[in-house]
This record gives C-alpha cells, sequence and structure tokens, in this order.
C-alpha cells in the first residue's frame, strides 16, 4: 500500500500520535506525517504510506491555510492555551479598527521568531527541550509570507481569524507577536488547519472513520493511491524496455517514450512547480519512478524510483 491520507487530527493529540495510529490501523511500518501540527491543534495532516513517504520534498513548501481563536489580555510562554502566563492579564482590548489595523501589518513577507516551545532545533536540540531547561536563547527570526490575516469576528476578548501562510509559519507566533504589537498581550487559543496546498479538510477522515472503513475492507474511500500524487507534474508512457532500465536506477531515451501528457497547474501550485521532472509510468498505468530530463530532452534519469 503507497499513498496518501487525508486525517483529521483531533486535539490534544501530536503529529506522532496520528502516525503512530495509521501504523497500527494500516498495520504497515513505513509511515510518516508531511507537516507538524500542535497538540492544541485540529484539523488536516497529511499522513504517506510505503512509498509515498519519499516524496516529502514535493509537499515540504506548500501553502497552508488555518482557522482559529486569539485570546486578547495575556500572553504565554508556549504562546497559546497551554502555556503558563508570561505577563499580568490586561483588559485594554483594542478598538475592532485598530485591531484591523494591526492584523494587516502582519501581511505579506515577515520575519517571525519561533515560540521557545518548539520543534525547531538550535545546536541539534529542540527549542521545547531547551526552554524546559529554562535556557535563555537568542532565538533567530525566519522569513515567512503571510497571504492573508482576516478578522472573521471581533468578542473582546476573542479574536475569530483566518490566515493563509507559507510553510514554516508559525500561528501561535502570529498571535503572540499581534499581542505585543496591541499592547495587551494575546495568545493562540483555538486553531484548525483547513487546507494544505490543494488537499481540504472537508475531504479528510477521522482515525476511528479510517479504523472503520479498513475493518469494512474499504481503504479505496479514504487512500490517495502513488499515481494520483503530486498531479502538478507532467507525465510520461515509457515502453518495457525503459522500463526495465528504470528499475536498476539507469537512464532511459527519448524515443523509448510513448506519450507525455501536461500537469495540472492550479492557484496552490503555480510557480512552485520544479522544472524538467516526470512523473513516469509503465504501460500497465502503475507509477514506477520520477525522473529529471537533461536540458534537451533527449534522456531522462530516474532519481526516485517507486517501483517496477
Amino acid at each position: 500500500m503507497d499513498g496518501l491520507l487525508l486525517v483529521h487530527k483531533p486535539k490534544d493529540m501530536t503529529s506522532h500520535d496520528v502516525v503512530s495510529r495509521i501504523r497500527k490501523i494500516l498495520k504497515i511500518k513505513k509511515t510518516g506525517h508531511f507537516g507538524t501540527l500542535d497538540p492544541l491543534a485540529t484539523g488536516l495532516i497529511l499522513v504517506a504510506v510505503g512509498k509515498a513517504t519519499r516524496l516529502f520534498r514535493f509537499f515540504l513548501h506548500m501553502d497552508k491555510t488555518y482557522e482559529g481563536k486569539i485570546r486578547l489580555g495575556w500572553s504565554t510562554d508556549t504562546y497559546d492555551s497551554y502555556g503558563h502566563h508570561s505577563i499580568e492579564e490586561s483588559k485594554n482590548y483594542p478598538d475592532r479598527q485598530t485591531l484591523l489595523r494591526c492584523m494587516r501589518e502582519f501581511e505579506g513577507e515577515i520575519d517571525q521568531t519561533s515560540p521557545p516551545f518548539s520543534a525547531k532545533k538550535h545546536k541539534g536540540k529542540p527549542l521545547y527541550e531547551l526552554a524546559r531547561q529554562k535556557k535563555e536563547l537568542e532565538l533567530k527570526t525566519s522569513r515567512v509570507i503571510v497571504h492573508f490575516f482576516r478578522l472573521k469576528g471581533y468578542n473582546p476578548p476573542i479574536v475569530d481569524f483566518a490566515a493563509k501562510c507559507s510553510s514554516g509559519t508559525y500561528i501561535r507566533s502570529l498571535a503572540h507577536e499581534l499581542g505585543q504589537k496591541l499592547g495587551c498581550g494575546a495568545h493562540l487559543f483555538k486553531l484548525t488547519r483547513t487546507k494544505i496546498g490543494s488537499f481540504h479538510l472537508n475531504d479528510s477522515f477521522t482515525l476511528d472513520e479510517i479504523k472503520r472503513l479498513v475493518h469494512q475492507e474499504k481503504t479505496r474511500k479514504f487512500f490517495l493511491p502513488l499515481e494520483s500524487l503530486l498531479p502538478e507534474l507532467p507525465s510520461m508512457v515509457i515502453n518495457n524496455a525503459a522500463a526495465s532500465l528504470i528499475r536498476n536506477g539507469n537512464e532511459f531515451f527519448a524515443d523509448s517514450v510513448l506519450k507525455i501528457l501536461p500537469g495540472k497547474t492550479s492557484r496552490s501550485s503555480k510557480g512552485k512547480i520544479e522544472k524538467n521532472i516526470f512523473k513516469v509510468y509503465n504501460t500497465r498505468g502503475k507509477l514506477i519512478a520520477l525522473a529529471k530530463s537533461n536540458s534537451r530532452c533527449q534522456s531522462y534519469h530516474p532519481f526516485l524510483v517507486t517501483g517496477s
């Protein structure tokens, strides 16, 4: 079984917990997730199974969309509701126009500091380990893109928001820094991830639903096979002789190609597609490799072999 699962992660479960549950349900050891979601958060997480775990690089930079709630009044050491108060509570809440203006200032390219309690590493150690040891660190900033940070509703002290951002953006940091800018402090109170690239939460399945469908032998309902992934890449069908060459990682030539089909572009993939990479299928319609062409497309080198 090689492919992708769209899982609806529940609250108070780590991304690793989700992978462990999927591993037990499917009885497949080779599983992994494409993007961490904090225990506080619910929503979409992509879980790869089998040879699909080797496609991580193609999912790494997908934009992500969220909905959630920010609680104004105080900040915490974790930047979310699981942490301890880092300042005294303030009830000096901003008016709606001030809040809107401050939220807009976070849109676009910004430098963001990771939360002290996060999986990001400093000299090989996760920040959360160093934070628990109460070690003082000068945290480095990362350049991220916030496509939008919208106000959906405001009933002080609760801010309902929606945000779309580049990979590597911490919504917890966005909430914390908003509180600093407003002068009243803030922390992330609730979060749901609704989209990763073109994958939508509405198409996901809970762990209980996946378990039930496996028991009913209806895995096709929730499983995205390897052949359906990376639709933005162009595809080619090759003859049997070239398929034999690929099995051993050898290059093949243009005269072995029976058909080439263009990739499907979308707003989420536009401008992010790696050039000169093809999905390679055998005559039976099975994805057997990803291959890179030379500059003149006279030959192709398979750099990731997925079948034969």
